[in-house]
């Protein structure tokens, strides 16, 4: 159980912070990088998997 804890909670900190990493980016940047800003929250999920 704790490690279940502790795995989702990493998850969900690498979430995060590519979320806001990517969130934090000018339209611009993410255009280069290809990634819409409604595409942000996806690309964190798999970031964290």
């Amino acid at each position: 159980m704790i490690n279940s804890l502790t795995r989702s909670y990493n998850n969900w900190k690498r979430f995060r912070r590519t979320y806001d990493e990517l969130s934090s980016l000018s339209n611009r940047e993410l255009d280069d990088l290809g990634i819409g800003r409604a595409e942000i929250s996806r690309y964190a999920r798999q970031s964290a998997k």
